[in-house]
């Protein structure tokens, strides 16, 4: 069982969902990493962004509110915090804002950067998962480090019930093995 394949399996079964989106930077054009586990998807199922972070959070959130399911990609976590205000005082908020009325579901798909073979620097290998478990009450964080967890997770973000959003964190280093 390697990294990239249950990436990939993952990404497959989401597809297969009539209510899910992909959208983000490198969804259907080469340039980031997570570009190669998204090119068996159907284009019709994916919306290319520009580098505009905020405005990909904000869009997510209004899919959802109308009852698709995107899968908000973020090539780095560096570049997610961009998005932030949408995803802590937004998205996170719905439920509680709502009574109870308005759960739209998001599935934040994030990665931190790779180091090898090549070092980006800081700006583009951070890992902030710790640190947004302790902004949200109602978005969990999952690091995806084994191959096994990823297919579960992804399963598990898709179909909960609770009206808890997902944020999973993906490592690139493990994505090197295909």
């Amino acid at each position: 069982m390697k990294y990239f394949e249950e990436l990939q399996k993952a990404m497959t079964m989401l597809s297969d969902h009539p209510d899910t989106i992909f959208i983000g930077q490198s969804v259907v054009y080469e340039g980031t990493g997570l570009y190669d586990s998204l090119i068996h998807i159907p284009d019709n199922k994916k919306i290319e962004l520009p580098v505009a972070e905020y405005l990909q959070s904000g869009m997510s959130n209004g899919m959802a509110i109308e009852g698709l399911i995107p899968i908000s990609i973020y090539p780095r976590w560096n570049f997610l915090l961009m998005g932030t205000d949408q995803i802590v005082n937004h998205l996170d908020k719905f439920m509680s804002m709502s009574n109870g009325k308005c759960k739209p579901k998001v599935i934040v798909r994030v990665s931190v950067g790779s180091i090898r073979p090549v070092d980006p620097q800081d700006q583009h290998k951070g890992n902030f998962s710790e640190a947004f478990r302790k902004m949200l009450t109602n978005i969990e964080v999952v690091d995806l480090t084994e191959p096994e967890q990823i297919v579960p997770a992804y399963i598990k973000a898709l179909y909960r019930e609770d009206g808890v959003n997902m944020i999973l964190v993906e490592s690139a280093d493990f994505c090197k093995e295909k």
